[in-house]
């Protein structure tokens, strides 16, 4: 995937620019810090679905197979599943629909609770997710364009960011 030819000047700051201009000066950081954040992960979600693209799989789906693959019997149900990944019931839906029509995972009555379906991850799943995710590893996670002490950096502020925000507890 080719990068698109960069811009003659950054189009953020050119908006943070214009905020403090039109009076709003006290969001005019706040906005170039959230829409910065926005245009970075359009960055790296572009990377991310490139790197998957050759293996059939979207970011939503090889999510989905490496939390099955990390579970100790491959299986989860459907609605821990999305819990664990923090997305709506229709997503998970949607993406097994898609892995299930590739063979990669399979629904399955859950043993005890008659309203719950589990979704299993397969053989082929396995293979898959490993392949994407030596791929991701070697073309994106170990080169994100930060060095080492930004990434930790990122990891903390986010990490605060998102506790609270009521992400999660610590």
């Amino acid at each position: 995937m080719a990068d698109p030819t960069p811009l003659p000047s950054d189009p953020i700051a050119e908006a943070h620019r214009h905020w403090q201009e039109h009076g709003w000066a006290d969001a005019a950081d706040g906005m170039a810090a959230v829409t910065a954040i926005m245009r970075t992960q359009q960055i790296l979600l572009a990377r991310i679905e490139g790197s998957l693209k050759q293996f059939g799989l979207t970011f939503a789906r090889f999510e989905l197979l490496r939390l099955l693959s990390f579970t100790r019997s491959g299986a989860l149900p459907m609605a821990k599943a999305g819990a664990r990944l923090q997305v709506h019931p229709t997503s998970v839906t949607n993406a097994v629909d898609r892995l299930e029509s590739a063979g990669l995972v399979q629904r399955l009555a859950h043993p005890t609770d008659g309203r719950a379906t589990l979704v299993e991850i397969t053989p082929s799943g396995r293979e898959r997710v490993a392949a994407a995710t030596a791929e991701l590893n070697s073309a994106v996670f170990t080169r994100t364009g930060f060095d080492s002490g930004q990434v930790h950096q990122l990891n903390e502020i986010l990490h605060g960011f998102r506790r609270d925000a009521g992400d999660f507890v610590d």
